[in-house]
C-alpha cells in the first residue's frame, strides 16, 4: 500500500490480463487454491477464518458476514441453501459487475467455499435481468469449473457435493433485498417479506439460506488463501478491513471502478483516483454509496469512505457507490430525479413506501415546475418521518426518505428559493369523472 492509498490489486488483479475470464488464466494466477486448502478444514473452521477477518457485507447494510453463517443451524435435516445476490440495481452502483466481466472464477470460487462453510449443496447466483452478458459469462465460467472438477459431484475427490444455478431476474429494484430475492427465486411476485424469521432460518423453499453480495464472496478465497489476519490488517479502521471496490460517477474527470482499501478519504477518491471535479467546476455534494444513501455536502469530503465512518456523518457507506455532483446541480432536480426511480421501483405492498415515494414525488414536481407552496417543505419532511424508520416491510422506505430529508437538510435554500418564486396553481382544466356506482375510484 502506498501513502496515497493505492494498493497492489486483489479483487481486480486480473483487470488486464488476456483472456482473464478463462479458467486457465485464473489456474495460472493461482485461482482455486483456496478451495483446495478449504476443502480439507472443518467448515467450523472456515467460518471461524471468516469471522475473524472482519469482512461485513459488501452489499449495503455492512453485517459481519462470519457471524451472518453462524445464525444457520446446523442441527436442522433440511437442506442449506446459498444465495449469490447480483441483481445490482441500486443506481451508482457498478462494481459486482466490474467483477463478474473481469474475473468470474473468483467469484464460483468464493460461492463453493462459502457453500462448504454453511454445509449447502446447492447455490443460486441470482443476477439482476438487464445483465444478459454477465449471466453468459458465468454460465460459461460454471461449466469450465464443471469440466475441471471443482463443481458437481465429488468435488476434489473430498466428498462435497456442490451445484450453482444462474437464475436471472426481471428488472425489479426490489428484488435487491434478500427476502423479495428469495420469493422470486421460488416463482412468486418479489415482494418482501416480513422478518422474523430470517433467511438463516427460514429462507428459499423454507429451508436456511444465506444471501450474500458477489464482493462479498469474492473475498472469501483470499481470506482462505492468506489468512483472517492479513484481510483485517488491510484498511485504516479495525471494524471496516479489507480492500473495498469503489465506484465513482457523476462529475469526476475520471469516473469508474477503484480497488483502494477500506477507509480511503472521499477527498483521495474523488481528487486522487477519479482525477478531481471537471474544469471550471467545485464540488457541491456527493452520495457516498448509491441512491438510498443521504446525500453529504463538500464540507464532509474528508471522512473515511467507510461504514462507520460515514454512519457517523448522517449517512451512510451502502455499496461503495460514490455518486459526485458539483456546482452547477440543480438540487431541486437531483431529488425529483431519484424520487422518480424510487416512486417506479416501489413494489407496492406497504402503504407508507407505495403513497409516501408518489406523494413526494408529485410536491417535488409541482415545486420545480414553479408551483410550490410554503407547506410543501413541511409535508416532505412528516412523509420522510412517516414512511422510515421500520415503517415498512423493506428498507425501501428508508431508502427513499433518506434523499428526501438529507436534501432538505443541507439545501434547503434551493427548495425555499423556488417556492418563493412560485407562480399560483392554474385553474383545473380537466373535468373530474363521477365514480360509476358499483366500480372502483378509477372506473375499473
Amino acid at each position: 500500500m502506498t501513502a496515497g492509498g493505492a494498493m497492489k490489486p486483489i479483487l481486480l488483479r486480473a483487470r488486464g490480463e488476456d483472456k482473464s475470464r478463462s479458467i486457465s488464466t485464473y489456474l495460472r494466477m493461482g485461482g482455486y487454491g483456496a478451495l483446495k486448502k478449504a476443502l480439507i478444514m472443518d467448515p467450523a473452521g472456515v467460518r471461524k477464518e471468516v469471522k475473524d477477518s472482519g469482512l461485513r457485507g459488501r452489499g449495503g447494510a455492512g453485517f459481519p458476514t462470519g457471524v451472518k453463517w453462524g445464525f444457520v443451524p446446523q442441527d436442522l435435516p433440511k437442506p442449506k441453501y446459498l444465495i449469490c445476490n447480483a441483481d445490482e440495481s441500486e443506481p451508482g452502483t457498478f462494481k459486482d459487475r466490474a467483477i463478474i466481466h473481469t474475473d468470474p472464477h473468483m467469484l464460483i470460487e468464493g460461492i463453493i467455499i462459502s457453500s462448504y462453510a454453511i454445509d449447502a449443496h446447492v447455490a443460486y447466483i441470482y443476477i439482476r435481468g438487464e445483465f444478459w452478458e454477465e449471466a453468459r459469462i458465468l454460465e460459461k465460467a460454471i461449466a469450465e469449473a464443471r469440466r475441471k472438477g471443482y463443481l458437481g459431484t465429488n468435488i476434489l475427490r473430498t466428498g462435497f457435493d456442490l451445484e450453482i444455478h444462474v437464475h436471472r431476474g426481471a428488472g425489479a429494484y426490489i428484488c435487491g433485498e434478500e427476502t423479495a430475492l428469495i420469493e422470486s427465486i421460488e416463482g412468486k411476485r418479489g415482494q418482501p417479506r416480513l422478518k422474523p424469521p430470517f433467511p438463516a432460518v427460514v429462507g428459499v423453499f423454507g429451508c436456511p439460506t444465506v444471501v450474500n453480495n458477489v464482493e462479498t464472496l469474492a473475498c472469501v478465497p483470499h481470506i482462505i488463501e492468506h489468512g483472517a489476519a492479513w484481510f483485517a490488517a488491510i484498511g485504516r479502521n479495525e471494524r471496516n478491513s479489507g480492500p473495498k471496490l469503489y465506484g465513482i460517477s457523476g462529475h469526476v474527470r475520471r469516473p469508474g471502478v477503484y480497488e483502494l482499501p477500506m477507509g480511503v478519504t472521499f477527498r483521495e477518491l474523488i481528487y486522487e483516483h477519479a482525477g478531481g471535479i471537471r474544469e471550471g467546476h467545485e464540488l457541491k455534494a456527493f452520495i457516498p454509496g448509491g441512491s438510498s444513501c443521504p446525500v453529504l455536502p463538500a464540507d464532509f469530503v474528508d471522512i473515511p469512505a467507510d461504514f462507520d465512518s460515514v454512519a457517523e456523518a448522517g449517512s451512510m457507506f451502502g455499496s461503495g457507490g460514490l455518486i459526485v455532483m458539483d456546482d452547477s446541480v440543480d438540487m431541486v432536480w437531483a431529488l425529483e430525479n431519484l424520487m422518480t426511480f424510487y416512486s417506479h421501483e416501489s413494489c407496492g405492498q406497504c402503504t407508507p413506501c407505495r403513497e409516501g415515494s408518489d406523494w413526494a414525488l408529485d410536491i417535488l414536481r409541482r415545486i420545480r415546475r414553479g408551483y410550490g407552496r410554503p407547506e410543501d417543505l413541511e409535508t416532505l419532511e412528516r412523509i420522510s418521518r412517516y414512511a422510515s424508520q421500520g415503517m415498512t416491510i423493506c428498507p425501501l422506505g428508508d431508502a427513499f426518505c433518506g434523499p428526501i430529508s438529507s436534501f432538505l437538510k443541507h439545501f434547503r435554500n434551493e427548495f425555499e428559493d423556488y417556492i418563493a418564486k412560485a407562480k399560483p396553481l392554474p385553474p383545473r382544466t380537466t373535468p373530474v369523472l363521477p365514480v360509476r356506482s358499483g366500480r372502483g375510484r378509477f372506473g375499473i
